[in-house]
């Protein structure tokens, strides 16, 4: 005889970047999901407008807005509604730290995303997370306060995601190697030559995923794999010969986990963000929804291809950057953050982003074994020496 599992009470989440591509689609899911979960508190950065709307239609316990003059316009707006609000980035940093939150969706883009991430894993929160920028620049410090406060990190990337679904049963087995999927972006089959005159509108049009701008352009440049790589190495926990890359354009099979006995296990599904949003935040429980369904009759062929590193070098610059370590993945992701930024405001062209970061990378000072105060300085130089190229 079957017993039915009925879910565990309310899980009582706090979205860090609430009004973010990753935060909303998260609405969504709690929106569709009222039984299993509740929007406890939201921050946002400077979007006060649509953290306001949000705000009022899910009515959390506590809103953060980071921008401290938008305090102002959100307090007034949410002033005949019980929600507390707090502004600054001090507030974003503690606000994990409140006894109702269960879980803590990390969705913040980028390096700003790591102070908030490492207070709520002191604090005992269980962290779903999508800021990979977070194990890139302090896998080896995150990972180890993870482990001496019982706190699991659930991924919320699709790679990650899929990888940590094929692992499910298997935790006791031996990894041989994963395979990380990569559409290839809008570049795919491009030489350098074809690149150099492309632009940002073109850049922004990725052929399967639809996402932030930030990491739209690092698919462009398949330097959201190269992170994706370190990410992997921290969360399953791999040596770097163990990660490979390859190119599936059709973006169906998420990833890949290779075992000792060569039997391999891939996770498949259309390209929604939404679905490892709710394995991450559900675990361990699927939870049944209404995504749209994969239709093999709709792909007849799913198609692999190697990485061409030659042509896009900031894939090669994670995998060095990863094999270094110390600080070299944290200089990698400022100088990135940066040279994105500048490629978004027109100030520098494509390849030059692989330009910035291969040479900060050569001049930022090595550190082999960083502590939390180190990596904060070394962010702040690698970001000197990136805009001193600009």
């Amino acid at each position: 005889m079957i017993i039915a599992v009925e879910l565990e009470k309310k899980k009582n989440i706090a979205i860090i970047g609430s009004t973010g591509s990753i935060g909303t689609q998260a609405l969504e899911v709690i929106k569709e999901n009222p039984d299993h979960f509740v929007a406890e508190v939201l921050v946002a950065n400077g979007n006060a407008e649509l953290l306001i709307k949000q705000a009022l239609e899910f009515n959390p316990n506590a809103v953060v807005i980071a921008d401290e003059t938008k305090y102002k316009q959100v307090k007034e707006a949410l002033s005949s509604a019980d929600i507390k609000v707090f502004a600054g980035a001090k507030a974003v940093e503690q606000i994990v730290e409140m006894e109702t939150i269960d879980l803590v969706l990390a969705a913040v883009v980028g390096y700003a995303g790591l102070a908030s991430t490492i207070n709520a894993i002191k604090h005992k929160k269980q962290i779903a997370l999508a800021n990979k920028e977070t194990l890139v620049v302090a896998g080896e410090l995150v990972t180890r306060l993870a482990l001496e406060n019982a706190v699991n990190i659930y991924p919320v990337d699709s790679e990650h995601s899929a990888i940590f679904q094929c692992l499910a049963g298997e935790w006791e087995n031996k990894i041989e190697k994963i395979y990380l999927t990569a559409s290839g972006g809008p570049f795919r089959g491009k030489t350098r030559k074809d690149l150099i005159q492309v632009t940002k509108a073109q850049a922004l049009k990725h052929p399967n995923w639809t996402m932030g701008a930030k990491i739209t352009i690092d698919s462009a440049s398949l330097m959201n794999k190269g992170l994706e790589v370190i990410e992997a190495k921290w969360l399953f926990n791999l040596e770097t010969s163990k990660i490979d890359v390859i190119v599936h354009p059709q973006s169906i099979i998420h990833s890949i986990v290779q075992f000792e006995d060569g039997s391999m296990k891939a996770q498949m599904g259309l390209p929604d963000m939404k679905l490892p949003i709710q394995y991450a935040i559900g675990f361990p429980h699927r939870i049944k929804n209404k995504f749209p369904r994969f239709d093999f009759l709709n792909y007849p062929q799913l198609t692999f291809e190697k990485p061409d590193l030659d042509t896009f070098t900031n894939l090669k610059l994670a995998f060095s950057a990863l094999e270094k370590g110390g600080n070299m993945p944290c200089v990698l992701n400022a100088a990135n953050e940066v040279a994105v930024q500048a490629f978004l405001e027109d100030k520098i062209g494509f390849l030059q982003m692989s330009d910035v970061v291969g040479n900060t990378m050569e001049k930022c000072q090595y550190i082999k074994n960083p502590d939390y105060q180190q990596y904060i300085d070394c962010d702040k130089e690698a970001r000197v020496l990136a805009n001193q190229q600009l």
